[in-house]
């Protein structure tokens, strides 16, 4: 399949969009070498930032449509939660979260000269449920939504939406469980919490998507794509798969075609390899 470039590409129209999913605080830090056993390593930049698939995409969604994206999520009750709340309602989101007694999940993300990160997540993921106080009414109102986390009670009020799509990291067993279809399923075959090889869920998704970082990845149906070629140096592989599937989420729920999808997706993706984090500020 052969790569759109964004000049090739037909606006994005209004289009109203929402993600369900996770957030961790997730602390960067760009190294020499990811360490080994008994070593001393330095670190070179630091940040700190409310990350994870789930704000990722959204804050990615609310950049390409240029409106407030609608973000329905979990956070622990604490002043890591706190912070999360301020800085992605910064970022162009309309939070509806659930409160939990649990506190917020961390992470660390280290990145190597390469550009290849190592994470290390500190506590359990927190998702939204249908037990929740949340507007899962609305659902039948969006364009397009992305599933990162989710309780299962709640996933008959997401396939309301006009354009489902999801990762595997949802769990594919509740989605059989309530007979849902996706119009998208994507993953990455380096990841094997996202590894799709042999996949078998039921019903099918319309459209499943395997991506292979700089390798591109393959779509069923479209075929084999190539990796949208980087305009500056690789910085930090993190969260380009989250920004390849927003773009490919904006693509469907447009009414583009599958190839056009997967080539904003693309574009997408390699923008967030040349920065340090998920987000160009």
């Amino acid at each position: 399949m052969e790569l759109l470039q964004s000049k090739s590409l037909p606006p994005i129209p209004k289009l109203k969009l929402a993600v369900v999913g996770h957030v961790e605080w997730v602390s960067f830090l760009s190294v020499d070498k990811c360490p080994r056993e008994g070593t001393i390593s330095h670190g070179k930049i630091y940040l700190e930032e409310p990350a994870g698939g789930g704000a990722v995409s959204a804050v990615k969604l609310a950049k390409l449509i240029g409106e407030p994206v609608d973000f329905f999520t979990a956070l622990g009750n604490d002043l890591t939660g706190k912070k999360c709340f301020k800085k992605l309602s910064q970022l162009g989101l309309n939070l509806n979260v659930a409160w939990k007694d649990e506190p917020t999940r961390k992470a660390i993300s280290m990145i190597n000269r390469k550009g290849e990160r190592a994470i290390t997540v500190i506590g359990d993921r927190l998702q939204p449920s249908k037990k929740d106080k949340l507007p899962w009414q609305k659902m039948n109102k969006y364009d397009g939504v992305f599933l990162t986390a989710v309780g299962s009670d709640a996933l008959s009020d997401c396939r309301e939406a006009n354009v489902l799509v999801a990762t595997p990291r949802l769990g594919l067993g509740a989605l059989e469980e309530k007979n849902i279809k996706l119009d998208a399923i994507i993953g990455s075959s380096l990841d094997p919490d996202e590894n799709m090889e042999g996949l078998s869920i039921k019903p099918a998704p319309r459209i499943l998507i395997t991506t292979k970082g700089s390798l591109g990845g393959e779509s069923w149906p479209g075929g084999p794509f190539k990796a949208f070629k980087l305009n500056s140096p690789l910085v930090d592989t993190y969260g380009c798969g989250d920004n390849f599937a927003a773009g490919v989420t904006a693509g469907l729920a447009a009414g583009w075609s599958i190839q056009q999808a997967i080539s904003l997706g693309s574009q997408c993706g390699a923008e967030c390899a040349t920065h340090l984090g998920p987000y160009d500020h």
